[in-house]
């Protein structure tokens, strides 16, 4: 470029800085919002209560009960006839997909730990949709029960469709050093341990056209601090989601995964401290957190055949934030 074209596009530089220089100083900076944004057909609650609970958590004792209902959500069918197995399906987001499901045509196989309150509200609210609901309560670490609740659910329903891992456990941690080799192996055991467990026990019933969705974790995307043994597992979901998808396509099964953001569940009050409790959700996009009916449609939408027939390995965020992932 000769030297006076060069000068030229410098002062043409200067020129473009100086105008937004003026402009600037005649626009006062712009206020950063700190109300909720709320873009849904209703208003979800953006304060919660510093609530704490003991371990595994009971959604019938939170004073805030999640949202798991999605009134506004109206079925069409998209898995009529089909059988799912939901793991932590007594609340949280397993109770809020349970119930989407049950709305759009799917019996429900409602794995669950102990907490058989829970479970029975989500057994009712699925049958409420007109569906058949049956409740398996043990321990995902163990896979002698993974098999019977394979068993369990083809001899109620006949056969299965859908699998959903969902339970979890998660504890915060401000040190690596403070989380004990029990802690581990729990944490691990539940998350990835039992995941890879229960798909192991459906997958020779599963036929063309069925899938898995495991619930995976804005964790797992970026990490955290505090969650550290968690954030662990749940990359590993991401990276077992993707490799189990390319080991099932041939027989025409997907599997994928939807990554939360914070989600208004038993889970955290049950984990965190009460003050943390409090301004939960609030570091999101959306500066609160997510109902689990937030949720769900999500998990209607990777197994509907309908909906989702040429995605498969993919972890779709659902994390209150722009750029996540």
């Amino acid at each position: 470029m000769p030297r006076s074209s060069t000068a030229a596009l410098v002062r043409r530089h200067a020129e473009i800085q100086k105008k937004q220089d003026d402009q600037d100083r005649k626009t006062p900076a712009a206020k950063k919002s700190t109300r909720a944004v709320q873009a849904g057909t209703r208003v979800q609650p953006s304060r919660l209560p510093p609530e704490k609970h003991r371990k595994p958590g009971r959604e019938a004792k939170m004073q805030l009960k999640p949202r798991f209902m999605a009134p506004d959500y109206k079925g069409s069918g998209k898995l009529d006839g089909m059988s799912a197995i939901v793991t932590g399906g007594d609340s949280g987001i397993g109770r809020a997909v349970a119930v989407l499901f049950a709305r759009e045509g799917a019996d429900v196989a409602v794995v669950y730990l102990s907490e058989d309150v829970d479970a029975e509200e989500t057994r009712l609210s699925v049958e409420a949709e007109g569906r058949r609901c049956i409740l398996i309560a043990g321990d995902v670490r163990r896979s002698a029960f993974c098999d019977r609740a394979a068993r369990q659910t083809l001899k109620a329903f006949g056969k299965i469709d859908i699998l959903v891992n969902n339970a979890a456990f998660q504890m915060h941690a401000d040190k690596l050093e403070d989380i004990s080799d029990e802690r581990i192996d729990l944490t691990l055991q539940t998350n990835i341990g039992g995941y890879m467990r229960m798909a192991r026990a459906v997958v020779p019933h599963l036929r063309n056209g069925g899938s898995i969705i495991n619930t995976g974790s804005r964790t797992g995307l970026r990490g955290s601090r505090n969650l550290l043994d968690y954030s662990a597992t749940k990359g590993a979901i991401h990276a077992f989601t993707k490799a189990l998808a390319l080991n099932l396509i041939d027989q025409g099964i997907r599997v994928n995964a939807v990554a939360p953001g914070p989600v208004w569940t038993p889970l955290n009050p049950a984990d965190k401290r009460a003050g943390d409790v409090k301004k939960f959700g609030r570091d999101t996009a959306f500066k609160r957190v997510a109902q689990p009916e937030e949720l769900s449609p999500a998990y209607v939408f990777l197994a509907s055949p309908v909906c989702a027939s040429y995605i498969t390995g993919i972890v779709l965020p659902v994390t209150g934030d722009v750029g996540a992932i």
